[in-house]
């Protein structure tokens, strides 16, 4: 909406006021500044308003706006006057204004710096969360224009607006005065602000996916006449699963005769079906939908379901058209799955709910499946089934223009029928907002992501994001940061899936593997030690081995101190004939999940091959639905019980978390002449100590004993195993975050650091910003408490000579072209250089071989104490943040690419577990007899730079390069840095729905 010339020539309208917001109930809003064209929609929204909340805004009885009224409220110039306001069908249904104001309350311009806001909200729309949203909305505005704090009257018995501003999480100061409440609020977010601004956010959008998938009622539109067809596959697939609520067939083009199809009421618009319908999934052309979504919108609709196609994956016309129908819809209050979308699915029994073309509603348990691709939700959905794997619910977004896969994190959240959490991803919107939902996420239940496009170098079709320049290796370990199981193939997901749904978290990495083929046996130890797990020497029960044989050995199993998991193998038995038995599954199968329920909580997975109905009958046996429980440990007993008195309700925890193992490995039973002895500890590094937590209830999902997965390859299960392991280790650090010591507050300079910054960017007029100079990065990071050792530049041998008698034998000579830099491999560095004769020796050796000092840009550098090499960078990415990243410098970062990243900031616990998570990290701790290096220091580099990047946003780019770290303390001999302007942080912004 463009502003008239009536309004301030001075500012031009600010369209990124624009936004679009989740209410409380779900719903959706649009928030916009108020123009003078809002005269009449002004005037229609205050006759709506009861009058008891006209008289708790103007504080007297006010039945009408004046037309002075109106014109002051529709007339403002952005800066000293705003309005902004809530529309849903274009009208308004809530409004506030700022007016700021001098120390005598009076109408003042900058350098001003308080504003007078008041609130009006539709009496119809109240408790919908809109006043919150307006307050978010109107507070970011005033900060852009220079406002620190806001001024309000309230009368006492005004208790909803007193409630907005209190619950706000501002700072606030609070006084009666002349009959009324006066209010000021310190506008700057505080750590309080901004969990109230994300704790609304999370409830409203997992409240707008709750509406699409447990809808009263679900009209589909573009139902054929005839057999087959979109829409007439989904009507009978609705009907199929049994759905308990109202459905209705709509299609223009029906007979005006016909009443009923496929038993439900049949009609030509939704205008005919005199009712609320809360879902209407769209089955029409492209050309069609706005008509269908301008007929929802219109009848009350509440969320869509677009599964026709021709939009963004058609290209950039059809992505005009996505875009227009996000617009059409949001401006109704609707949220969209799609369009291009396969359908959702929830097996709730009180909803029981196929809008979707799967002709199989799966069967009911508890994981979540969220997917961006109809092909892949359709073997996603086979391969769960085939393997009697239930779902809770089911979302496939197609081209994800609205609902994504952070709404469904939201969802699945609070979702107390999902245990576990599967994403197939080809695309983050919004990195850093992902990452910050999994980690809350995965803190209580498990998150398995698979991530499609991961190495095209462009987004998928369809899919209209922000580009991020960070390389999908960093993606992976960011994504491991936070928590999310991160596999490669949909085949790994369904694997993990059924572990974590199943069966309780492993308290540690040690492994039992028990089994009547020793061959199988070996592969499936290889594969643990391939995976970074400890198995025990596999247990051969033989050929001949029974049922009851596999029921006794795992008992024993499962009660032995020194596993955590068991893996059981199991090929045909021998008969008493002599023959290979492909054997009846079901008695396996029963002797298995006998010894389960009667044994101690540790996962257990089977390997099998050809052994008839054995899947099927574990998965019979015990689906991923909540079983009926099992005795618990006083611990567990406890751990519930303090659980349940907690005041409000918790999400469902999913698997719980084992305490660690606390003991070494005892020796496992003889496995036969053929057992591999037990692999020994490795003096490796290893991550801090994780907190002692409360012992495991019985499953992955807190119930009693669950399936039992399995796999038809040894390596399937281990790996599924391993993720699983180290999952549970994440959730028992998660347990008691880290920290960033105190001490570096006592070290840092931030307020010298930001006037430096300052300085620096008013001489760089280009927005890309500017390199500094070495002395300028010198003294920037000197801000910090990083000291980089001082280069000398030698543009001849005497210069060379005066260098290091200024910084003292043995010294460095190196070249700093750009083409040389880091490169000693070309010969550009000569180290150890005891006096002049040697400088000028090695000078002019320099020069011989690789050219003239004016194109080497040759410097003198003290040596410093030797050690091992290593490289520290952070960069800003616009999507998914400031990143840490950590290598060994050289040929094991370069070309090997073993770096390790954490986002910032990050905490000591993040900056321990960077420097050993890489693979060359033994380095570092005394590897092949040579001297362990001061890993302390480092991880106090690391917090420093971590701290001096989030501090400073304008730090866009930092490498230390080489930091030599020794026995004892280390040098950063070379440090780059790079300022810009700060890219905008939309996560700490007010809640806004993205525009693709």
């Amino acid at each position: 909406m463009e502003p008239t010339p009536e309004q301030s020539p001075h500012h031009a309208y600010p369209d990124h006021w624009e936004a679009d917001v989740v209410l409380r109930d779900g719903g959706t809003a649009r928030i916009r500044p108020i123009t003078t064209d809002d005269a009449e929609r002004l005037v229609s929204f205050y006759e709506q308003v009861s009058d008891e909340s006209k008289y708790y805004r103007f504080f007297a009885p006010y039945p009408r706006l004046s037309d002075r009224d109106v014109h002051r409220f529709t007339h403002h110039d952005y800066v000293d006057r705003v309005g902004l306001a809530v529309t849903i069908g274009g009208e308004f249904i809530g409004t506030v204004r700022y007016d700021r104001i001098n120390d005598q309350g009076r109408p003042a311009s900058a350098p001003a710096d308080e504003a007078e806001v008041a609130f009006l909200v539709q009496d119809a729309h109240q408790g919908r969360g809109v006043a919150s949203a307006l307050l978010e909305h109107i507070a970011a505005v005033a900060r852009e224009r220079g406002i620190r704090r806001f001024a309000a009257e309230v009368l006492p018995a005004n208790n909803k607006m007193i409630k907005v501003f209190r619950d706000g999480g501002y700072t606030q100061r609070r006084s009666f005065e002349d009959g009324s409440v006066h209010l000021t609020l310190d506008l700057e977010p505080t750590e309080k602000s901004l969990a109230v601004q994300r704790g609304r956010e999370q409830r409203a959008e997992a409240r707008s996916v709750q509406r699409l998938l447990a809808p009263g009622s679900v009209a589909v539109i573009g139902t054929g006449r005839t057999s087959g067809g979109v829409g007439r596959t989904v009507l009978r697939n609705l009907l199929a699963a049994g759905y308990t609520g109202r459905a209705y067939a709509v299609n223009r083009a029906f007979d005006e005769g016909l009443t009923t199809l496929d038993g439900v009421p049949a009609h030509r618009s939704l205008g005919e079906i005199g009712e609320q319908v809360d879902l209407a999934v769209i089955a029409v052309p492209a050309h069609r939908v706005p008509e269908a979504v301008a007929d929802c919108g219109e009848h009350g609709v509440q969320g869509l379901v677009v599964l026709s196609a021709g939009y963004a994956e058609r290209g950039s016309e059809g992505r005009e058209l996505q875009r227009e129908l996000v617009r059409q819809a949001r401006s109704y209050g609707m949220r969209i799955i799609g369009p291009n979308a396969f359908g959702i699915i929830n097996t709730a029994e009180s909803v029981r709910l196929n809008a979707s073309l799967a002709p199989e509603s799966p069967a009911r348990g508890r994981i979540g499946l969220f997917t961006q691709s109809g092909a892949i939700g359709i073997a996603l959905l086979s391969g769960l089934h085939r393997r009697g794997a239930g779902l809770s619910s089911f979302i496939s977004a197609g081209n994800r223009a609205d609902v994504s896969g952070n709404d469904f994190l939201q969802y699945s959240f609070e979702d107390p029928e999902t245990d576990v959490a599967l994403l197939y991803l080809e695309s983050l919107g919004n990195p850093r907002k992902f990452t910050r939902l999994a980690r809350r996420t995965a803190a209580v239940k498990p998150v398995v992501v698979v991530k499609g496009a991961r190495h095209s170098g462009s987004t998928p079709p369809g899919h209209a994001v922000p580009v991020s320049r960070i390389p999908d290796a960093t993606v992976s370990a960011l994504m491991r940061q936070a928590g999310v199981i991160r596999v490669d193939t949909v085949t790994e997901m369904v694997d993990a899936g059924l572990l974590l749904a199943g069966q309780p978290l492993p308290a540690g990495p040690r492994v039992a593997i028990l089994g009547n083929s020793e061959s199988l046996g070996l592969l499936t130890y290889d594969a643990c030690l391939a995976e970074g797990l400890r198995p025990r020497p596999p247990i051969d029960l033989t050929t001949a081995a029974s049922p009851q044989d596999f029921r006794d050995a795992l008992a024993g199993a499962l009660a032995d101190g020194t596993c955590d998991a068991v893996i059981v193998t199991a090929i045909p038995w021998v008969g008493e004939n002599g023959e290979a038995e492909t054997g009846d599954g079901q008695v396996l199968a029963a002797a298995l999940n006998k010894a389960v329920a009667d044994g101690a909580a540790k996962p257990v997975a089977v390997v099998h091959v050809e052994i008839g109905g054995l899947a099927e009958a574990l998965a019979a046996a015990s689906s991923t639905a909540a079983p009926r429980p099992r005795t618990a440990t006083p611990a567990a007993d406890r751990t519930r019980a303090a659980t349940s008195s907690s005041t409000g309700p918790a999400p469902r925890t999913g698997p719980a978390i084992p305490a660690a193992p606390q003991t070494s490995p005892a020796p496992a039973p003889s496995a036969g002449p053929r057992a591999p002895a037990a692999p020994q500890e490795s003096p490796a590094p290893t991550t801090p100590a994780a907190p002692e937590a409360s012992p495991a209830p019985e499953t992955a999902a807190g119930h009693g004993p669950g399936r039992i997965p399995a796999y038809p390859a040894a390596e399937r299960a281990v790996r599924a195993l391993a993720e699983a392991v180290k999952y549970a280790q994440w959730r028992r650090q998660a347990a008691v975050p880290g920290r960033i010591p105190e001490f570096l507050d006592d070290t840092i300079d931030e307020p010298g650091a930001a006037a430096l910054i300052e300085a620096q960017l008013a001489t760089a007029p280009d927005p890309r910003g500017r390199p500094l100079t070495h002395d300028e990065a010198r003294e920037l990071l000197g801000r910090y408490g990083i000291a980089v050792r001082p280069t000398l530049p030698a543009p001849d041998p005497e210069a060379a000579v005066a260098a290091a008698a200024r910084l003292g034998y043995p010294v460095a000579l190196k070249t700093t072209a750009p083409h040389l830099r880091h490169r000693a491999d070309l010969g550009g560095v000569r180290l150890d250089v005891a006096d002049e004769e040697a400088l000028r020796r090695a000078y002019g050796e320099l020069t011989d071989l690789l050219g003239k000092p004016a194109e080497l840009l040759p410097v003198v550098q003290a040596m410093a104490p030797r050690g091992v090499d290593t490289v520290v960078r952070a960069s800003i990415d616009a999507a998914a943040g400031a990143v840490l990243s950590f290598g060994l410098a050289g040929a094991p970062s370069e070309l090997l690419g073993d770096t390790a990243h954490r986002l910032v900031p990050a905490t000591d616990r993040d900056a321990a577990e960077l420097i050993r998570s890489i693979r060359a990290a033994p380095v570092l701790f005394g590897w092949r007899g040579s001297a362990p290096v001061d890993t302390a220091a480092l991880e106090e580099l690391l917090l420093r730079l971590s701290r001096l990047v989030d501090d400073h946003p304008e730090v866009v780019s930092v490498a230390l390069e080489p930091v030599v770290v020794a026995p004892h303390g280390l040098t950063v001999l070379g440090a780059s840095v790079r300022l810009a302007p700060p890219p905008a942080r939309s996560d700490l912004g007010p809640r806004r729905l993205p525009n693709y």
